[in-house]
């Protein structure tokens, strides 16, 4: 059976401690906020801050981030497709066509005109780099998620030591509040015994100046709590103005893990190696990422268009069709009155149906309607690319080294995570180690001080010891209480930074 050691009656009281003092030590914070339970244990405590703490919940962000990058990459095998549409309007005037103006070429009192248009396209662009990029970036989100893990961990040792601070203080404060009251004790001694004559003015008034260095204890104790409790809040990241319980109570044992077992337990669950191995394995797919830059390239494209037209005023090209009717009319009677004297004329032709017919007109109307969505289409256009790299200036091959270059640095890295792993192992468990042997010298340091201390209260009142010898007791007693109460929670902070190293839990609170 290993030695176990147990919170004496002063650590019994911190759960009860922790309650009463809660409340009037801890500030108020914005409405709509988390609230903590009636009780908060350790295990409850990390649940909370792990939903609520806001460097966590950015660096949680992260992760979003990440998803749409492998979604982005996947994409990125799909065809792209645009679609655009233009209106313009252009006034009336004469326009210029190089050195020649609409008016030389017979085009008098042009409109304004409206135009209308549409464009639609499809592309798909394949090289080495988008086949290979969800592979990157799924590898990148798994380095992203090991990086959160860290900043997890690293949440849970920040929050077991504040628990573990707030524990501390409260017993500080509840051994500070025995001094004063031993220290109350110890001057109506003093005032008993000069009452009676065996006593003297000089160890009463020791006796006050001892109640008042015990009252100033007591007070900086109780800011020492409140300070420590405003840092639990902090990390947490909640509102924790009722009156929670720190139910959470937590023993000296003997630690019993060998350094052999806990690095094994570390190399699998340690979050700092475990985002090392993530990056080496997106490391690894970098090399072959920029191997891909020596692959040929496809690329498809095709396209759809259309346009329309509309001037404000038909009126010149109604005027143009029926100018052309008439020239032609004209030219038709010159025709029959050339032929008509002819030595054997030829019949004459009818002119008339030459005229510009209305519905000529009626259609030069209607086509001025197409504006704005009767379009016009283009013809369709498609083409197909392949591009190979012959030389690119050895860009590929420099990209190519500095990948393996970035590979090796991150296994190296690795290597040196491991040896500073078993180090650090190896310098954590021997203090563990000797906290735990430190608790037991300290435990029997106090029983032997309370006993120091009875004698000498029992020969004090035989009038056998004089103030001066009660007082060193009680010194030596308060000191004994505080190195036991310091040597406890230093063994659990300890532990906490061995937990952190290893990267899982190593003992029940």
């Amino acid at each position: 059976m290993p030695n176990r050691l147990t919170t004496r009656p002063g650590m019994a009281a911190v759960a009860v401690s922790a309650g009463l003092l809660w409340a009037g030590v801890f500030p108020s914070f914005t409405e709509g906020q988390e609230r903590a339970p009636g009780s908060l244990t350790l295990e409850e405590a990390l649940e909370i801050a792990l939903r609520n703490n806001p460097r966590l919940q950015s660096a949680r962000n992260d992760m979003s981030v990440a998803d749409w990058t492998v979604n982005s990459a996947y994409a990125a095998w799909l065809p792209s497709a645009s679609a655009g549409s233009t209106v313009s309007w252009q006034g009336a005037g004469e326009q210029r066509f190089g050195s020649i103006t609409a008016d030389q070429l017979g085009f008098r009192d042009q409109p304004s005109f409206y135009f209308s248009s549409y464009n639609i396209g499809f592309g798909l662009s394949v090289n080495g780099r988008t086949v290979m990029a969800p592979g990157q970036a799924r590898r990148d989100r798994d380095a992203t998620r090991a990086r959160i893990r860290t900043a997890e961990a690293t949440l849970r040792l920040g929050v077991t030591r504040a628990y573990l601070e707030v524990l501390r203080q409260i017993e500080g404060l509840t051994l500070a509040e025995r001094e004063l009251a031993r220290a109350e004790l110890n001057l109506r001694l003093a005032r008993g015994r000069q009452a009676v004559g065996s006593g003297n003015a000089i160890d009463v008034q020791q006796a006050e100046v001892g109640v008042g260095r015990a009252e100033i204890t007591v007070l900086q104790s109780r800011t020492g709590v409140g300070n420590a409790r405003t840092r639990l809040l902090q990390q947490l990241g909640v509102d924790l103005s009722g009156e929670p319980t720190l139910t959470t109570s937590f023993a000296v044992t003997e630690f019993e893990w060998t350094a052999d077992r806990l690095y094994q337990t570390a190399l699998e669950r340690n979050p700092d190696l475990a985002a090392a191995r993530a990056s080496e394995e997106s490391a690894v797919y970098g090399v072959r990422m920029a191997r891909s830059s020596y692959f040929p390239s496809l690329s498809v494209s095709t396209s759809l268009s259309g346009f329309t037209r509309k001037a404000s005023s038909t009126a010149s090209q109604e005027d143009a069709a029926v100018a052309a009717g008439k020239s032609a009319i004209v030219q038709c009677e010159s025709i029959n009155e050339l032929t008509s004297r002819l030595a054997d004329p030829l019949p004459p032709q009818d002119c008339a149906r030459l005229a510009t017919p209305d519905s000529v007109l009626e259609a030069i109307r209607e086509r001025n309607k197409a504006f704005p969505f009767d379009f016009t289409r283009n013809p369709p256009s498609a083409s197909l690319s392949v591009s190979i790299p012959v030389f690119q200036g050895l860009g590929r091959q420099r990209e190519v080294e500095s990948a393996r270059a970035a590979l090796q640095d991150t296994r190296f890295r690795i290597r040196e995570q491991k040896l500073a792993l078993r180090a650090d192992i190896e310098s954590r468990l021997a203090i563990v180690r000797t906290a735990y042997r430190t608790a037991l010298i300290e435990e029997r340091n106090q029983a032997l001080a309370d006993e120091q201390l009875r004698l000498a209260r029992e020969r004090y009142r035989l009038n056998l010891l004089d103030f001066i010898g009660l007082v060193e007791a009680e010194t030596v007693k308060a000191q004994a209480d505080r190195q036991r109460v310091f040597s406890i929670f230093t063994y659990h902070d300890a532990i906490a930074d061995l937990e952190a190293v290893v990267g899982t839990p190593l003992r029940n609170p």
